[in-house]
């Protein structure tokens, strides 16, 4: 299935007929937009993500992100911000780290880093502190690694819940092969593993989906 096909199939989804509710296929749709280079149409896509999810940190940054990319700045600013704010409020750490750092590349000085529980220090880079990492990989392999080494529990269990309603909205039977790589890019997207660092940690590139 090629970029336009995928696009079709995602619009067809959000249509009035069909299940224009269903914030994660306004996802799929906004990401399907922004790998055809139209990040205009992917910026408002994302953010009728946000509209019907409010609390999906990762649609605001990517938001941003397509605004950035469609040369509007001003309009990449204001998403960036609210994205910051919801961000910060759930300790989703990975996108209010790419957040800050977006922010940064629009000339955009980012707001002060959220205040800590007592007793607890918090940076963009580290985290809430180390108690509030994984006991364990969450599974075998360098992208288990990685996410032992780098997300934190409360970040892991957000994934987690997200991941429930990736399953039921997008209808996935993880005993096929193309559900499963589906799954699991939604599951890099939200924990900021680009195609770039998956091939760097497993020397090959991420499988190719159609959903």
């Amino acid at each position: 299935m090629d970029i336009a096909q995928r696009i079709a199939q995602f619009e067809a989804m959000v249509r009035p007929e069909a299940d224009p509710t269903n914030d994660m296929a306004w996802f799929s749709l906004a990401g399907a937009y922004a790998q055809a280079n139209r990040h205009a149409e992917a910026a408002k896509a994302y953010l009728r993500c946000t509209e019907l999810n409010p609390s999906m940190s990762k649609a605001f940054q990517l938001a941003g992100q397509a605004y950035v990319n469609a040369g509007q700045k001003a309009a990449a600013a204001e998403v960036l911000l609210e994205g910051f704010k919801v961000a910060a409020s759930r300790g989703d750490r990975m996108p209010l780290k790419a957040i800050t750092d977006l922010l940064t590349s629009i000339g955009i000085e980012p707001p002060p880093p959220p205040a800590a529980p007592a007793g607890k220090t918090v940076s963009l880079v580290g985290g809430p502190a180390s108690d509030a990492k994984l006991p364990r990989p969450p599974f075998k392999g360098p992208i288990g690694q990685w996410i032992f080494e780098n997300v934190t529990a409360e970040t892991w269990d957000g994934w987690v819940r997200q991941g429930t309603k990736v399953i039921n909205e997008m209808r996935l039977d993880l005993s096929r092969d193309d559900h499963a790589d589906t799954y699991d890019r939604y599951m890099r997207e939200h924990l900021g593993i680009d195609d770039a660092l998956y091939e760097q940690l497993t020397g090959q590139k991420p499988p190719a989906t159609t959903m």
